[in-house]
């Protein structure tokens, strides 16, 4: 078992700004590489800003010129802001690293706080994260918006369909109402050294229309959530702060960590022709 020590860096009127937080995260990591700190989480929330990870594309940004911070890690861009909490687990991992494994157990943790907030959860392959999942069979099904029907969806056949410039149906923040599968917590992690950096942002009550400037994490089919929305009621930060320890310290404290395995290729006999 590995102790697992939170530190609450700010909330609210205390948020912390997105490369304040880096710095400390890269202050954190140094000392857990050297063996000078424990496993730490990070814990806190952001005043309002847009993240890019390395697989960003220029499409994906704001159209307006927003600034965005690139960072370094994995994914695409996402925004960052008040009603979120943003986790940030410094863990050392054994070699060879298996990023995927934690980046499974930091879904696994969530998918356990919403589940004890009664929202029912769940992965989407090949899309990180946690996921509510939608019910919607094809467009006629889906309910109006704004007085209007979506009679055809143009992104399935569409790559370059650009939801920004199409109005409220298309919106990431109305995935809820087109009862299409919507994110509300996402994940983008790094390992470096052994050590893992960045972590996860769960949405709690943020305002989701901060969304719509950006396509988030670069998926144009599906949109975002909160506990707030999906509960009818107003969830906040300090509700869900010790649940969310709970459970990450549940499944990090208590994971079997083990180096990824790496299968070898088969021996082949040696060519008779040319041993």
């Amino acid at each position: 078992m590995n102790e697992l020590r939170f530190v609450r860096l700010g909330f609210g009127a205390d948020s912390v700004d997105y490369q304040d937080a880096w710095d400390e995260q890269r202050r954190v990591h140094a000392a857990r590489f050297a063996d000078e700190a424990p496993d730490t989480c990070l814990l806190l929330e952001h005043p309002p800003v847009y993240t890019a990870g390395r697989r960003t594309a220029p499409e994906e940004r704001p159209l307006d010129g927003t600034p965005v911070v690139d960072v370094d890690r994995g994914g695409k861009i996402t925004w960052h802001g008040p009603g979120q909490l943003v986790g940030y687990p410094i863990q050392k991992l054994p070699r060879p690293v298996d990023v995927v494994a934690h980046l499974r157990r930091l879904e696994d943790a969530m998918i356990a706080v919403c589940a004890e907030f009664g929202v029912e959860t769940s992965r989407v392959e090949g899309r990180a994260g946690v996921w509510v999942l939608g019910d919607a069979k094809d467009a006629a099904e889906r309910p109006r918006l704004g007085g209007l029907s979506l009679d055809f969806d143009p992104r399935v056949n569409d790559s370059e369909f650009d939801p920004r410039l199409n109005g409220p149906e298309y919106a990431p923040s109305n995935a809820g109402q087109r009862r299409e599968d919507r994110k509300i917590c996402a994940m983008g992690i790094r390992v470096a050294k052994g050590v893992t950096m960045h972590g996860f942002a769960l949405n709690v009550n943020p305002d989701t229309s901060n969304f719509d400037k950006i396509i988030p994490c670069g998926i144009r089919d599906a949109g975002v959530t909160s506990l707030s929305y999906e509960l009818g009621r107003e969830v906040t930060i300090d509700e869900v702060l010790p649940v969310v320890e709970r459970h990450l310290r549940d499944v990090l404290e208590n994971a079997a960590l083990a180096p990824r395995v790496i299968e070898k290729a088969p021996e082949q006999e040696p060519d008779k022709a040319t041993a």
